[in-house]
């Protein structure tokens, strides 16, 4: 199916004001341009977002990795909470790497009804970069849409970039990724079953199977907040190899303290509120057992804390 097609069928009923992106985490860069697209929107258009379900460098670089700081389905609900009104997910593919702006701008005024474009300042559309604001503005004048940018959006006097988030989280800094993000830091699974060894020690975990696609942060003890149904329990999250038992598999282990309940095969989603510390290796079980009490110590006095925020 071409990229016109897809955008046919998966436009909307009426006539749109639109911005382009990854919009990967919807961050607060985001959510400024967001903002601005939605105060321009006057009926009858509606604001829609038309965004991508992969990274365009890893089509146009092959062999790049780009961890995702959100999964489309998350994407799609964060950006709805902003008051958008309809998402269009594509992926980003080597056919639309190669469509020339002015055709570019084309699709979108013809399948997708855009009367309207809101751009950040530094957006450029179609093949070679070509499609920039200046160029735009001729497709809109001769095509007969509006088109305005959004100003630069900073914080703490440095841009917010869904690139800086990635390596934030990588450094295990999730207070900084929580600031760009405007909320904290969260990955989403299913409850698997596994070793026992946590129940063993008298610490039961829930075992997350994460996608491979899913950017985690670095290994190491976090303070969480783990989310069943909807509802916040305090936890201690280890991200890591388990290097005192000698194994080699990266895994997600939550720690719901003070909590008792099957959950095996129910959603849950770990928002991260600070890090412990790094991954350890200890001598032996004792000492590793006492190391764990006093994280989850830490974890009681740091979600405490946390708990009116």
């Amino acid at each position: 199916m071409s990229f016109r097609q897809m955008l046919a069928n998966a436009a909307p009923d009426t006539e749109t004001a639109l911005t382009l992106g990854v919009f990967d985490g919807v961050h607060l860069g985001h959510c400024h341009l967001l903002k601005r697209l939605i105060q321009l929107t006057k009926p009858p258009l509606i604001p829609l977002v038309l965004t991508f379900s992969n990274h365009p460098v890893t089509v146009l670089r092959p062999g790049t990795f780009v961890g995702n700081i959100t999964t489309p389905e998350q994407k799609e609900g964060l950006l709805k909470a902003q008051g958008i009104e309809a998402v269009v997910s594509l992926e980003f593919t080597e056919e639309l790497s190669q469509i020339r702006a002015h055709d570019f701008v084309s699709i979108l005024f013809d399948s997708l009804g855009m009367r309207g474009l809101v751009v950040g300042p530094d957006t450029a559309l179609g093949r070679n970069r070509e499609g920039d604001f200046d160029f735009l503005k001729k497709c809109g004048d001769e095509m007969g849409f509006w088109l305005e940018s959004a100003e630069p959006f900073s914080l703490d006097g440095s841009p917010v970039k869904s690139r800086l988030i990635r390596s934030t989280i990588s450094q295990g800094d999730v207070e900084g990724t929580a600031k760009m993000l405007g909320r904290k830091y969260s990955v989403t699974s299913e409850v698997i079953t596994g070793d026992q060894r946590g129940r063993e020690m008298g610490f039961p975990t829930a075992n997350l199977k994460m996608d491979y696609r899913t950017l985690l942060p670095n290994d190491g003890i976090y303070a969480t907040w783990a989310v069943i149904d909807g509802v916040h329990y305090p936890s201690a999250t280890s991200i890591g190899i388990r290097p005192t038992f000698n194994l080699t598999e990266r895994l997600v282990e939550v720690h719901l303290i003070d909590f008792d309940q099957d959950i095996y095969g129910k959603q849950l989603s770990v928002e991260f509120v600070s890090k412990l510390r790094d991954q350890e290796k200890f001598s032996g079980l004792d000492e590793l057992i006492e190391k764990i009490n006093q994280d989850v110590a830490d974890c009681r006095s740091i979600l405490e804390d946390d708990r009116g925020n």
